[in-house]
């Protein structure tokens, strides 16, 4: 492996980057997050930090089952986090629509639209298993980076999928 590419992985290990994205939960999630961003769970330790914008971000951070209305959101918003990337499910409700299964604004769990690399599991989960589960997200990434991959899959997305092909 090369050095630069070494030296990539080991950033990726050691400084993710994460976005949160909400697609119609309870907060209580989302409380949890910001809980383990604190200095008391300290996931600055890690190097996690939170971005402001998907294009800034490794990993994909989401909470809440999916509606009709995020569903479009939550799919632009994962093509606009550049690759190689990770995908972290916080809670119940990304995973299997949770107490909300039978409502009839939710279109199924969040690995229906995108592909979903770590879940967190618990309604609402400990911060220090969001963290947990974040690190292994991270190490994922770091995985997939130093895998002899071509250039074009670690390339950043574009927007319109016909552009790609031709």
């Amino acid at each position: 492996m090369k050095l630069w590419t070494r030296l990539l992985c080991a950033c990726r290990r050691r400084s993710p980057w994460i976005f949160h994205m909400n697609s119609g939960s309870c907060n209580g999630c989302d409380i949890e997050l910001v809980a383990a961003l604190t200095p008391r769970y300290d996931a600055e330790q890690l190097g996690v930090l939170l971005q402001g914008s998907p294009r800034h971000a490794d990993i994909l951070c989401v909470t809440g089952p999916v509606t009709h209305t995020s569903a479009p959101a939550i799919q632009t918003v994962y093509e606009q986090v550049c690759g190689p990337k990770a995908v972290v499910a916080i809670g119940s409700c990304p995973a299997s629509t949770n107490v909300f299964i039978d409502s009839r604004v939710l279109v199924g769990p969040l690995d229906k639209h995108i592909p979903v690399d770590v879940f967190v599991p618990g309604c609402p989960p400990r911060p220090d298993a969001i963290v947990r589960g974040i690190a292994a997200a991270a190490h994922l990434l770091a995985e997939r980076g130093s895998d002899s991959a071509p250039a074009e899959s670690l390339a950043s997305p574009t927007a319109n999928p016909e552009e790609a092909r031709s």
